[in-house]
Formats: C-alpha cells, sequence, structure tokens
C-alpha cells in the first residue's frame, strides 16, 4: 500500500497509509498523542523499578524513543519488546526527524540503533534499555505472565478490527503479569467490552488532542474455567 509522510497538528510528521486514510499517529499531533496516552497513563505509573513493556505496533519508533528518554528521569531499567509485521524504511525513519523534533540530538546514534539493530534478537540501546523486535503478526503472541506495561498502538478498528476483538486482548491479559496495565488510544464502546469480557477492569480517561477519550485497562485475576474457555477460542481463532 502506498505510503507518505505527513506533518500532524503539533508540528510532528507520521506516516499515512493513502488507501486506509490511517495514520500510525494522531494526525492532531504525533507527539501529544504518544505522550499522553503512553507516557503520561502508562509508564508513569512506574517508578525506580525493572520493568516489560510490550509494544503492539512498534511502527516509527517514536513510543520506544520517547519511553527510553522519559525512563532516564523516573529511574527505570526496561526490556522494551516491539512487534511489528511490516517494519518502516530506514529512509522513512531518518524522513521523520523525531530526534530533531523532540530536541534529543543526542539520541539519534540510539534511535538509529532501535530501527537497524536485527529482529528476533534482545539488543541492549544502552545500560538500562533493552530492545527485542519481533516481526510477526500480533495473533502470534504467546508470551504469558510477562509484561508490566502493554503500549496498545495498532491500526484503528475501523481498518482492522481483527485487532480489537476479545480473542486479542485475552492474549495481552494473559501476556500481562498480575496487575499490569494496557494502554491505548482507542475508546470505541466494542473495544472497552472486548477488554471487560476477557477479565480486564478498565477506565475510561480524557484523550489526547482530536480524541475526547482513551482506554486504559488494568489486569485482575480470573477463574481458571475462564481462562480455559478463553484458551479454546484464542486456539481456533488462529486456525483460521
Amino acid at each position: 500500500m502506498k505510503r507518505k509522510i505527513i506533518t500532524t497538528g503539533d508540528g510532528s510528521k507520521t506516516i499515512q497509509i493513502e488507501d486506509w486514510d490511517e495514520q500510525y499517529h494522531s494526525k492532531h499531533g504525533a507527539v501529544q498523542e504518544a505522550y499522553h496516552v503512553f507516557i503520561k497513563h502508562g509508564l508513569r505509573l512506574f517508578q525506580n523499578q525493572k520493568i516489560k513493556i510490550l509494544e503492539i505496533g512498534f511502527g516509527t519508533g517514536l513510543n520506544a524513543l520517547i519511553t527510553l528518554y522519559e525512563a532516564i528521569g523516573q529511574q527505570l531499567q526496561i526490556d522494551y519488546v516491539g512487534v511489528e509485521a511490516f517494519p518502516v524504511s530506514m529512509e522513512e525513519v531518518q524522513e521523520l526527524e523525531y530526534c530533531e523534533q523532540l530536541g534529543f540530538e543526542d539520541m539519534e546514534k540510539a534511535f538509529q540503533e532501535m530501527h537497524s539493530s536485527p529482529w528476533e534478537k534482545n539488543i541492549p540501546i544502552t545500560s538500562d534499555f533493552s530492545l527485542l523486535k519481533q516481526k510477526k503478526d500480533f495473533r502470534q503472541i504467546s508470551e504469558e505472565n510477562l509484561f508490566n506495561l502493554i503500549y496498545f498502538d495498532a491500526f484503528g478498528a475501523r481498518v482492522q478490527p481483527e485487532l480489537w476483538t476479545e480473542e486479542i486482548f485475552l492474549q495481552m491479559y494473559r501476556a500481562l503479569q498480575e496487575n499490569g496495565i494496557l494502554v491505548t488510544y482507542a475508546a470505541k464502546g466494542s473495544v472497552r467490552r472486548a477488554m471487560q469480557a476477557v477479565g480486564f477492569t478498565v477506565e475510561r480517561l480524557p484523550g489526547p488532542p482530536g480524541k475526547r477519550e482513551m482506554l486504559r485497562a488494568k489486569k485482575n485475576s480470573v477463574c481458571q474455567e475462564s481462562v480455559n474457555e478463553w484458551s479454546v477460542r484464542v486456539i481456533n481463532y488462529t486456525k483460521v
């Protein structure tokens, strides 16, 4: 599909998929959205500890870059896993100019390494931040009780409804540790209900510029019968 670089409302850039009229980040402000959704309402819940983050849709690497920067101030050690089925090119990365836009010029080398590092290999970007990129479909995620925080940044349900189902959110639920958090820019009622159906407690929060609300979900314990029932549904779903 044809893609192009566009400038969003806050002056930062993102990639637009023209056939879908869909962007990798909000057209109202790529950087503003990243900070509001994933940092303010996700990462900043954690301080002075080692955490594991899963990003659904590594994409341009913007969320990972800002997380690396913010982790320094919050004294966090981070193991970061970014899942992406269709990686962006290095030419696109350079055209996005995120380090310049953010004033992170001293992090340009680290950001380039995030994109140039090999897939399926854990790479230490700094002494306190490691990155594992996985090139696969989100439905192939199988980790259990591993992550403290999930950035759910998939393309919207309008263009990829299959990524916002109960089956997908069960996989996210299982991937989180107890009391783990999932944050997403989405706020549709169908998405909230899908999260709740698999056991999440879901909050509506004020959204980033251009959106009235967003969602934050927390993992709660559910009875083993419910987990087993949903596991069968996931197995059947992945075979389709």
